[in-house]
């Protein structure tokens, strides 16, 4: 049965090894489920009902995926997406997480309908490539910056606006331990190694009394307090659509890369060098955010931790139901989620962040029209805590340069429109 429903022998694969391939693409990416509420906790969020809702939009998305797309990819709550949500628009513009999931929602509809029609490849194009690459890089250095203020290690200064806080606290120390713990085992190629990281330092923290002992096992926690709490009294407003093309832009882009990645390594490339069945896979990927906002967490979207799994062996649908069936059997460890302090998950985000930035190696740095929109992109979303922002003025830098130039060719009409919309949010949106 397993294998007329996954092509397991055309594959080159058996169900003993896509099980193995979940399990492995599980350790390393679960840490999801401890960051991902104690993130949105910030946003005012309930910590229990968003651990179910990251558990069970996991589970959803991960299942849709190997069952209708035949993909050893997994998706969960994203890691950047959530920080935005969370300080970019809740706390950044001031926003209700009710009408921030509503966001979220929308966006997930759009890109359910761009992926059914060909105008995605179109959108996609739009962005230049450097600024497909300074938008990761740019996500990257935000979690950084929200990761090191998080734990005390960075903080504001009335001079020179952001200092060095005092590393001899608690919080600080155990922080540091946790990201060189991470780095260590995950040079070290410790399946698991974010993972290992907090459960590690969640463990030294109550050994030395900076937090109380934890329970292991129990029910799931009530989601009521998340469930279905979309409010759509500001979501169609001029200011919340910004933050819904934010929401579907990094979304899109960021799930493009993780599946070209991801199945160039599995094998899932065409003669070509397209994605097979591109179209299923963006669905799920789309469907998982919808869900994700209905049931009360941020964007869901594919694992890059995926390629973990591969190189285990994965190469069907399998590996993501596998990924499905542990996210619901992790529903019973809400106890252990709960008991996570930032001290423990703060470092996951800049261990993330420090794989993002890599990627300014793909910009062009002999090329002024290339790199200069590019640090521009990156650069501003740290600075001004909004992605839509870096993107907005990395895509004016970019048409700005290139028309000055004289390279008109190089500018893409959907990029000019980027930037006269964006350019006008500037001067005439913000300003009001």
């Amino acid at each position: 049965m397993l294998n007329k429903l996954f092509d397991l022998d055309a594959r080159g694969t058996t169900a003993r090894t896509e099980i193995i391939a979940g399990l492995t693409t599980f350790l390393a990416m679960s840490y999801i489920i401890f960051v991902n509420p104690d993130i949105l906790a910030n946003a005012g969020m309930d910590k229990g009902a968003v651990f179910v809702a990251t558990c069970l939009s996991a589970a959803i998305g991960s299942a849709i995926m190997g069952l209708y797309a035949n993909y050893p990819i997994a998706i969960a709550p994203g890691m950047g997406l959530n920080a935005y949500f969370t300080y970019g628009v809740v706390i950044g513009m001031g926003l209700p997480w009710q009408v921030a999931l509503a966001a979220v929602f929308l966006s997930g509809l759009i890109f359910v309908a761009l992926s059914l029609l060909p105008i995605r490849e179109w959108i996609i194009n739009a962005i230049p490539l450097e600024l497909k690459m300074a938008i990761s890089a740019g996500i990257g250095l935000f979690l950084i910056i929200i990761g090191l203020s998080g734990v005390g290690i960075i903080v504001s200064h009335p001079a020179t606006i952001v200092g060095l806080g005092d590393l001899g606290q608690t919080p600080a120390l155990l922080a540091i331990m946790c990201f060189f713990l991470i780095g260590i085992l995950e040079a070290r190629k410790v399946p698991g190694g974010i993972l290992i990281g907090i459960l590690v330092t969640t463990v030294t923290g109550v050994l030395i009394g900076a937090a109380p002992p934890p329970g292991l096992v129990s029910l799931p926690p009530s989601i009521e307090p998340t469930l279905f709490a979309l409010d759509w009294s500001q979501a169609l407003e001029v200011g919340i659509a910004v933050v819904v093309i934010s929401f579907l832009f990094v979304d899109m882009f960021d799930t493009a890369g993780t599946l070209v990645s991801v199945a160039h390594r599995a094998g899932l490339l065409d003669e070509k060098g397209h994605v097979i069945n591109l179209r299923k896979a963006l669905i799920a990927d789309s469907t998982a955010t919808v869900a994700g906002a209905a049931l009360g967490t941020s964007s869901a979207t594919s694992y890059i931790e995926s390629i973990a799994g591969v190189k285990a062996g994965g190469r069907t649908g399998l590996t993501a139901v596998t990924v499905a069936g542990l996210f619901c059997l992790a529903l019973f460890f809400a106890p252990l989620a709960s008991a996570v302090q930032p001290y423990a998950t703060m470092p996951a985000l800049v261990y993330v962040g420090c794989l993002m930035t890599g990627g300014l190696t793909h910009v062009n740095w002999s090329d002024p029209t290339s790199y200069m929109p590019a640090v521009i992109t990156a650069i501003a979303m740290p600075l001004t805590y909004s992605i839509a922002n870096g993107i907005g003025l990395g895509v004016i830098v970019y048409v700005v340069l290139k028309t000055g130039a004289g390279r008109w060719k190089d500018i893409s009409p959907g990029a000019l429109i980027l930037a006269a919309a964006f350019l006008t949010k500037f001067i005439f949106l913000d300003s009001v």
